[in-house]
C-alpha cells in the first residue's frame, strides 16, 4: 500500500468526532512494528504509538483522525472517497487525513532514525478536546515521553501547496460584559439610568482595539465585538442592562489580566461586570528551532517554494504540545475547503507531503 491507497482507505472511516470509526486500531495493525499504548475517555480514543531506534532526540508526528459531520451540498457521497482528475472529494481530505496518511506512511517506511519517533492521534479535536490529545500528553509527562519535537499535519498552506507553516498559534479569550442601569420610560430619560448611552461614548475604545502592537510572530491582539443586546424589543421601554460579547486571539503579548484592567480603566464609574474565559493559550516556536529548520528545507527541497512562517488562522491540538514545552510546528495541504460540502485536496500534494515528511525525518540528524 503506497500513500495514495492508504489516504484512501482513511477516507471511508466514517469517523465523526469522537468515534474514530475503527480507524485507530487499522493504524495500529498498519504500523505493528510499534508500540501502542492507549489512554480513552468519555467515549474519546487516543492512541500512541512509539519505536525507538536508538539515542538521540524524540520526533512526533500528531494530528487527529475525526471529522466534522459531511452537511447537506455534497455531489458525492462524502464517506466514498471519489477521486476526478487527479482531485480527492472526501469529508476529512484536508482536514486532516491528508496529513495522517502521509506522516503514517512516512513512519510505515522509514528504516532508520537517530533517535525514537512517534505518532500521536485523537478522535476529538474537532470537538471540545476536553479529553483528546492533552489527556495523552499528560500521560506521556507522567511515563517520561513527551517529544522533544512535534509535526502537526494541520491543512497550512494558503494558495500553492508549501507556501506555509505554523509556527505558533494565538490564544482566544472570551468575554462577556454586562453594563447595569435602571429600566425606565422613553419619555422620562432623566428618571432612568440607560446602559446603551452609557457605553455609546467610549464604544469606539472597545470595539476593534488593539491590545498590543504585535510583533513578527504575532499581528496585535485585537477585540473583536461578536454580539450587542439589551432591551425588550420596544420602542418606549429603556433597557436595565446591555449585554456585549467579544473575542481577544491574543498573542504572548496580551493576557486576561492586562484585558481586564483596560476594561476596568474605560468602564470607570459606570456599573458593569466583566467574565473572561481562555479558551487557549498563545505559542510560539522559535524560528531557529531544528524543527521549523528542517521542515522548511524539506519544503524548500520537494516543492522548490520558500514557505513563510504563519501564526494565522484559529486553534488546533498544536497548542497543547506548546503548553508543555515541545517546539511544534504544524504542516499540511492547502487549506481552502475544510468543513465545507466536497472538501477536497489533490492526490499530488498528499504525495508530496509524505515526500516533504520523510526526507525530514531522515535528514532531522545531518
Amino acid at each position: 500500500m503506497d500513500v495514495a491507497d492508504l489516504f484512501l482507505k482513511l477516507l471511508s472511516f466514517e469517523s465523526i468526532t469522537p468515534d474514530d470509526a475503527g480507524s485507530l486500531r487499522f493504524i495500529e495493525e498498519y504500523l505493528s512494528g510499534y508500540e501502542a499504548t492507549y489512554v480513552n475517555r468519555e467515549g474519546v480514543k487516543n492512541l500512541f504509538l512509539t519505536k525507538k531506534f536508538s539515542e538521540g532526540p524524540h520526533l512526533c508526528y500528531a494530528g487527529h483522525v475525526d471529522v466534522v459531520p459531511a452537511g447537506n451540498g455534497w455531489d458525492t457521497n462524502p464517506f466514498v472517497p471519489v477521486v476526478k482528475e487527479g482531485i480527492v472529494y472526501a469529508r476529512g481530505t484536508q482536514d486532516m487525513k491528508s496529513g495522517v496518511a502521509a506522516f503514517v506512511q512516512t513512519l510505515k517506511d522509514i528504516e532508520n532514525f537517530e533517535g525514537r519517533l512517534s505518532l500521536l492521534l485523537t478522535s476529538d479535536e474537532e470537538g471540545d478536546a476536553e479529553f483528546g490529545t492533552i489527556i495523552m500528553l499528560e500521560h506521556l509527562k507522567e511515563i517520561g515521553l513527551l517529544p522533544d519535537y512535534c509535526i502537526v499535519a494541520e491543512p497550512t498552506c494558503e494558495t500553492q501547496f508549501g507556501d506555509a507553516i505554523k509556527i505558533g498559534r494565538r490564544g482566544s479569550i472570551n468575554g462577556y460584559l454586562t453594563i447595569n442601569g435602571k429600566q425606565g420610560h422613553a419619555a422620562y430619560p432623566e428618571k432612568a439610568i440607560n446602559p446603551v448611552h452609557q457605553i455609546a461614548p467610549v464604544l469606539e475604545k472597545l470595539a476593534g482595539v488593539h491590545l498590543d502592537n504585535g510583533d513578527n510572530d504575532f499581528a496585535p491582539s485585537q477585540i473583536v465585538i461578536t454580539d450587542i443586546r439589551g432591551g425588550m424589543e420596544v420602542t418606549n421601554v429603556t433597557p436595565g442592562s446591555l449585554r456585549i460579547m467579544f473575542n481577544v486571539r491574543n498573542s504572548t503579548k496580551t493576557t486576561q489580566e492586562e484585558i481586564t484592567l483596560y476594561v476596568d480603566k474605560l468602564l470607570e464609574g459606570l456599573e458593569y461586570s466583566l467574565e473572561l474565559k481562555q479558551g487557549s493559550y498563545p505559542f510560539v516556536t522559535k524560528r531557529d528551532s531544528k524543527i521549523v529548520r528542517k521542515l522548511s528545507e524539506s519544503i524548500k527541497t520537494i516543492t522548490n517554494v520558500d514557505t513563510k512562517m504563519s501564526t494565522a488562522g484559529g486553534t488546533s491540538d498544536a497548542r497543547f504540545m506548546g503548553t508543555f514545552g515541545i517546539d511544534v510546528v504544524e504542516f499540511g495541504v492547502i487549506n481552502d475547503t475544510i468543513h465545507a460540502p466536497n472538501e477536497c485536496t489533490t492526490i499530488v500534494q498528499v504525495e508530496q507531503l509524505y515526500e516533504i515528511f520523510m526526507k525530514t525525518t531522515i535528514n532531522f540528524n545531518i
